[in-house]
């Protein structure tokens, strides 16, 4: 096996190790770090949750070895400022290295390329870009929201196979079996936010919790611009005990609002005149609350909205092997729509699996919101 391959199969150990901490470290970045010394590894570690010891440090702590002419690799650019932690890149020169190899250079404005600044200025060969693609794909959201203060959007939805979310009367449930379900509870577990349209609390009344619950707890978003939330619905009667937010328009009631403080929700102000407006300045407070990743379960007009200012980075549709027909039976995504074929959008890194007798496609969809960051 020559370097290449030997670089790539432990990065690829890292990224494998750095996936460890979804829904546990952010908004901060999943991050991994190996070390390694003629074809053995000293240490391993990631960063496990979200204010404690990054992955670097974790894995110098996995050592009992010297790390004399060691490599490091490492798939975000070690931190060089203090955050609620020391910078890494400290400790990591402390063990002199021969070489630290790096997946992707980090865009946070007080590291971005000065951790491998400092690496180089210590004397350690630095190589940046090994499985980069890998480590983008891993942290796509933390630089998003870094690129553009707002949240990764997953779009989820169950549909028949023609394509219906619901009967003409509005019936959904069930459309897809438990297995599925629990699949989407654990998703729910691991987002900082699940939202949904006004229409979709009313008709369905969800509770928009993890059961069981995750790493994570999710506030529930209703978007929602004339607080026409019931308090009789289980979103309003829970919000004392699961964060539950309102994004009203300016022309909403001021009764209504009341009501929805009195049983516990918190009221987001979004008063831009169109609904595509008041969408985009959800998503700014949500990023500018540190919420990186955000669960969008429906209506098929805010998919739309969202679909239409291209804010939705991952779909996962689950298609259940059921008919129900009606021109008046309601599809994902609504809105006008696009009027060519040739436009429709195409989702990348596609992956599909068969849970139970349900069929789940997932994959991402690449405005070009953020750049990537060059290996050097």
């Amino acid at each position: 096996m020559n370097n290449t391959d030997e670089d790539s199969r432990w990065m690829a150990l890292a990224l494998e190790l750095a996936r460890q901490g979804q829904g546990h470290v952010e908004p901060n970045p999943m991050v991994g770090c190996v070390i390694v010394r003629d074809g053995q590894v000293l240490g391993r570690g990631w960063h496990q949750r979200f204010g404690e010891p990054h992955a670097e440090i974790n894995a110098l702590a996995d050592c009992t070895a010297s790390l004399d002419k060691s490599t490091f690799y490492v798939t975000l650019e070690p931190c060089c400022h203090q955050g609620k932690t020391p910078p890494c890149v400290d400790a990591v020169i402390a063990a002199r290295p021969a070489r630290v190899v790096i997946a992707q250079q980090d865009p946070f404005p007080k590291v971005q390329g000065g951790g491998i600044a400092k690496l180089l200025a210590a004397g350690i060969s630095v190589e940046v870009g090994r499985l980069g693609d890998q480590a983008r794909k891993l942290n796509a959201p933390y630089l998003k929201r870094q690129a553009t203060g707002l949240p990764w959007i997953i779009a989820k939805w169950a549909m028949t196979l023609d394509g219906k979310i619901a009967t003409r009367t509005g019936s959904s449930r069930w459309i897809s079996g438990a297995a599925a379900r629990a699949q989407v509870h654990a998703l729910r577990g691991r987002v900082d936010g699940v939202m949904v349209g006004s229409q979709t609390a009313k008709l369905d009344d969800p509770l928009l919790t993890a059961r069981p619950s995750g790493p994570r707890t999710a506030a529930r978003i209703v978007v929602d611009s004339a607080a026409s939330l019931s308090p009789q619905s289980q979103l309003a009667r829970t919000a004392r005990d699961f964060p539950t937010m309102v994004a009203v328009g300016p022309n909403a009631r001021p009764e209504r609002l009341d009501q929805l403080v009195h049983a516990g929700c918190e009221i987001l102000l979004c008063d831009a005149p169109d609904h595509a407006g008041r969408i985009m300045q959800l998503l700014s407070q949500l990023g500018a609350r540190g919420m990186t990743n955000i669960l969008v379960e429906g209506g098929s007009q805010l998919l739309a909205t969202l679909l239409e200012q291209h804010q939705i980075d991952e779909v996962h549709s689950y298609i259940a092997p059921k008919l129900v027909g009606g021109v008046a039976a309601p599809t994902p995504i609504g809105g006008t729509g696009l009027s060519e074929m040739a436009e429709a959008i195409t989702l990348k890194d596609i992956e599909t699996e068969t849970v139970d007798d349900t069929l789940l496609v997932q994959g991402l969809i690449d405005w070009g919101n953020f750049p990537e960051t060059e290996a050097t």
